[in-house]
């Protein structure tokens, strides 16, 4: 265990917390659970940093950190889809959740026909999940209405990053079309 693996640890145990926060009977909790949120997102900047910086990349880490991204992001758009109950918010969350589901079966199957730096997380994919934790932060924090002006800005940032989420889904699947219409099922590995 290495500070970048508890980094990642210390995100998934946030999620708990950030469904406490955000259920809360009182006006503020938004801004609890926007609080939350945004911390663990901070934690997911350092973890892969710090495994580079001080040369403390683990398989542990390669497989927690994107599965503590996963979690925290997509609990929170549940969250939100729940909390707003309209299809306004229902659609971006349902894309964005689908996405995540998608690229990760996507890089598992890859990986099983020894081709994981084919999908292997882009600039896009980093701006992506950037404008999309900056969007939830802020749908956290924000009235549950769209006549609200931070609910707008929130919004716009959340479409704004289901177009990279198309963007980006669409780019993962552009490069790895060719190993997924010609290789066979444990043919590609052993290539």
């Amino acid at each position: 265990m290495n500070v970048p693996n508890s980094l990642s640890l210390t995100r998934l145990a946030a999620v708990p917390l950030l469904v406490l926060a955000y259920l809360l009977p009182f006006e503020w909790s938004g801004y609890l659970a926007a609080g939350i949120f945004a911390l663990a997102s901070l934690t997911d900047l350092l973890d892969g940093y710090l495994a580079r910086k001080l040369d403390q990349e683990s398989s542990l880490g390669a497989f927690l950190d994107p599965v503590a991204d996963k979690v925290l992001n997509c609990t929170a758009l549940v969250l939100l889809i729940g909390g707003y109950s309209t299809l306004m918010m229902t659609l971006p969350g349902v894309i964005i959740i689908g996405r995540e589901v998608l690229v990760s079966a996507l890089r598992e199957w890859m990986a099983e026909m020894n081709r994981r730096g084919i999908v292997r997380v882009t600039l896009l994919g980093k701006v992506k999940t950037g404008m999309q934790m900056l969007a939830i932060i802020i749908l956290l924090c924000a009235e549950p209405r769209f006549e609200a002006p931070l609910t707008l800005i929130g919004y716009g940032l959340l479409v704004l990053s289901v177009v990279f989420t198309l963007w980006s889904l669409l780019q993962y699947l552009r490069a790895a079309w060719p190993t997924l219409v010609s290789c066979p099922i444990n043919k590609c590995g052993s290539e």
